[in-house]
């Protein structure tokens, strides 16, 4: 079982093992992968089924950390691929990335992270098996989705305690440093201010660690309370803003205020619909300055219900 620091996802489920009335399962994730070759014409598709087919396995049987996940446990993750081109093995387009998670005690399923990689490109032959290497990278492909596993499992253990995914961020910072020397896009520091290195250092960068206290003040202190206590879950949320406010501060281009943006402002206008006018316009005055061209939103966040 793994360690999350709550109720839902571990007691529970270990008093029910301990029963024996459940079984548990080492895999950690439950990935949704789509390939989409819609933009290429006049090939044999099959390569992009046997593409999608191989990701898929990739992600749901193999085994990235030695903790014990049961089914009720497993992350929630998207791989969405959009091809633009294909010329001979190589493969090149943007994935979609999104990452969810389960608000304690509800229905609700929230977006944690949620981000389009536009530097994809690598080598694939149809049929060519993806091996999971703990030690070594196979290809280029098998690191961007070990790399976006790892992300998956630290920032979801973040959500849960503080700073709880540190071991999978630095498993991830070895994807990045082991892939900078190959000579593909998309890794290097500076290259690019949104590829996957920047993406890895929005949140493990001094400068920028907000971020990460975010994670676990926004989710498990405010919404996970706020199924039980509204008021009090949406007053840590609207404390942990201040953590994205001190990101702007440090380093106003990173991509993790737009990861954030991208992931949080449509649920931060459902989140304060019935705050008190004090709230609101608290959560405006923090978000603004950070999100000036996103006005149309942001008014309803100040608005609420008055709307």
């Amino acid at each position: 079982m793994k360690n999350k620091g709550v109720v839902g996802r571990g007691l529970g489920i270990g008093l029910m093992v301990l029963s024996g009335i459940v079984s548990v399962s080492a895999q950690e994730l439950r990935c949704q992968v789509e390939v989409n070759s819609q933009k290429i014409e006049g090939t044999n598709k099959s390569v992009f089924e046997s593409l999608q087919q191989s990701i898929n396995d990739y992600m749901n049987e193999n085994r990235f950390t030695t903790a014990t996940f049961s089914p009720t446990e497993k992350i929630d993750c998207r791989l969405f691929l959009t091809v633009g081109e294909y010329d001979g093995d190589r493969i090149k387009g943007d994935l979609q990335v999104q990452l969810s998670r389960p608000v304690y005690n509800s229905t609700y399923t929230t977006t944690v992270f949620n981000f389009k990689d536009n530097r994809v490109e690598f080598d694939y032959k149809d049929g060519d098996p993806l091996i999971f290497n703990e030690t070594s990278q196979q290809n280029n492909l098998t690191a961007i989705l070990d790399y976006y596993a790892y992300l998956f499992l630290a920032l979801d253990f973040d959500t849960f305690s503080p700073e709880g995914g540190q071991a999978y961020y630095d498993r991830a910072a070895s994807i990045v440093q082991a892939a900078q020397s190959t000579g593909e896009i998309g890794w290097k520091a500076f290259e690019d201010t949104k590829n996957r290195s920047a993406v890895l250092s929005a949140y493990t960068d001094p400068a920028t660690s907000g971020m990460r206290r975010l994670l676990y003040n926004y989710y498990r202190k405010g919404l996970d309370e706020m199924v039980t206590s509204p008021d009090k879950g949406r007053a840590t949320i609207t404390e942990s803003l201040k953590d994205l406010q001190s990101v702007y501060k440090n380093a106003p281009m990173s991509v993790g205020l737009s990861i954030f943006r991208d992931s949080k402002l449509d649920e931060l206008v459902n989140i304060y619909s019935k705050a008190p006018s004090t709230e609101r316009d608290e959560a405006y005055e923090i978000l603004e300055p950070i999100y000036p061209t996103d006005r149309e939103r942001l008014d309803k966040i100040k608005k609420g219900s008055e709307q």
